[in-house]
């Protein structure tokens, strides 16, 4: 029972923390609060029930909000649904292939930079919440009293979040925080922006609807660019944060099953009038920090969220922005990974300048640039650095003379692997071995061939031995310019 009751409090917590989040998000994209409460509770529900990760909270999310923005103003609310339901559809496609499998391509380095990006955005996205509109249409700060009261509000949120663990973990320590905040707002009178002074979140249960646009190819033309990027900055946010919490929970999550659970959860959403959604690594480690680890907190905070909108909108409106704020300030901080920058000067330096890169991309593009550019960034390093370990030893024979390669030939390495060789110094009669080396791509077989060519052009011969059985016989279909050894012959 205990379990359950911890699982519960996990549910409610996560649930209350993604009420102004998913109300900001939905506000950014320009559509109805309840257009991404409607999304949040239903990806939320799916993701719990059926997803590859336990203990992982899902909803829509601040980063494809910032995608559909532009598709809402220019084109209506009515195509997002249509995207988003294509979004879902191409979500069940990655995972009908097994393409889960490819966030093993996601180097530490990337992972660092998107966790620590991620925990930059979550703090910075609550430092609207200090400012205010002006009557002539300008932002500013709040006034001086308000401003004070949101800052106390939020160090006592802080405050109780940090220290209540130390003293007990029998309840949640976000949740204790959000209610001292609020107590203390209402003992003390303290006037402070509520939840509902960002939108009402009071709602009935979502109908289903089908978008209502034209059906042609010029549809789809407009509304396919769009998935795409969705349903790319989606999985990629969503495995990243599997990838994190199964570190955190030392276990391992299902990609491809969570994969399939976020895109029925965008495809069912849309045709409930919601946005588009993704885990969201916020919440995630609000669940996980209040002892959330199975489906059944997941579950919670779906349920949760709709009963908020069905018959507590009124209670959870009178929550203090700055209690909700706090919490977000302590996620952030416990997100960020720390030992990154205390580490900078023991790892390699091309390590840390991918992981700056992802941070500072995430923060300033989106998720899905950012991730590939670390990933094409680590590829190019990691070409670079195996290319310049190769080596080569020269030995004299009695028939002829002999090249012993070491290291990796590749594309990178191709160039530097053809200047070791002196076509015209050379005998009639030269040995290339490859027992100590690898053959990696096309680009090798190419330079082989080519060498061999400046040989026979010179009216001597390049004997290769010692490749592997594949790369044996990938030279034997070239044009003959390349003598082959028989394998094993040394």
């Amino acid at each position: 029972m205990r379990d359950v009751k911890v699982e519960l409090l996990a549910g409610l917590t996560a649930a209350l923390s993604l009420v102004p989040e998913v109300v900001g998000f939905a506000l950014v994209a320009h559509v109805n609060p309840l257009t991404g409460l409607y999304a949040a509770f239903i990806i939320c529900l799916v993701a719990a029930i059926w997803g590859g990760r336990p203990g992982m909270i899902s909803g829509a999310a601040g980063s494809m909000a910032v995608v559909s923005a532009g598709l809402v103003v220019q084109h209506g609310v009515e195509y997002l649904f249509a995207t988003i339901v294509l979004t879902g559809l191409l979500q069940m496609a990655f995972a009908w292939f097994r393409l889960g499998k490819l966030i093993r391509m996601v180097p530490h380095p990337v992972m660092l930079g998107f966790v620590n990006g991620l925990a930059i955005i979550i703090a910075s996205a609550q430092i609207q919440h200090f400012h205010m509109h002006r009557a002539d249409g300008s932002v500013g700060w709040l006034d001086s009293s308000s401003l004070l009261g949101m800052i106390g509000l939020v160090a006592v949120t802080v405050l109780v979040t940090v220290f209540l663990p130390k003293l007990t973990n029998s309840f949640p320590s976000a949740l204790a925080g959000i209610l001292a905040a609020t107590g203390v707002a209402l003992a003390l009178g303290i006037r402070t922006r509520t939840v509902g002074d960002l939108a009402s979140i009071h709602g009935t249960l979502p109908r289903f609807h089908i978008p209502q646009i034209p059906y042609t190819f010029e549809t789809l033309r407009i509304i396919l660019p769009y998935a795409l990027v969705l349903a790319v900055i989606g999985l990629v946010e969503t495995l990243l944060t599997l990838n994190l919490i199964d570190e955190i929970t030392d276990t391992g999550g299902r990609p491809n099953r969570e994969s399939m659970a976020q895109g029925v959860g965008n495809f069912v959403g849309a045709l409930f009038g919601g946005m588009g959604g993704c885990a969201m690594i916020g919440q995630s480690m609000i669940n996980l920090n209040a002892g959330g680890r199975r489906r059944l907190s997941g579950i919670a905070a779906g349920s949760f969220l709709l009963s908020f909108i069905l018959v507590g909108s009124k209670l959870i409106e009178r929550i203090p922005l700055a209690a909700l704020v706090g919490v977000m300030f302590v996620v952030s901080a416990e997100t960020f990974n720390w030992k990154s920058l205390r580490g900078m000067a023991k790892v390699p330096k091309h390590d840390t300048m991918v992981m700056i890169v992802v941070t500072l991309v995430t923060v300033l593009t989106n998720l899905a640039v950012a991730v590939v550019a670390g990933i094409v960034i680590a590829a190019l390093v990691f070409a670079w650095d195996h290319a310049q370990q190769l080596e080569i030893e020269i030995e004299g024979m009695a028939e002829g003379k002999l090249y012993r390669l070491h290291g990796s030939l590749f594309f990178a390495s191709a160039t530097q692997f053809t200047r070791f060789f002196t076509p015209k110094e050379d005998p009639a009669e030269v040995y290339l071995e490859f027992d100590h080396a690898r053959i990696m791509d096309s680009s090798a077989l190419e330079a082989i061939e080519a060498l061999a060519g400046r040989y026979r052009d010179l009216g001597k011969t390049l004997h290769v031995r010692g490749l592997s059985e594949h790369c044996d016989r990938l030279l034997r279909r070239k044009d003959g310019s390349v003598t082959m050894l028989p394998l094993g012959n040394s």
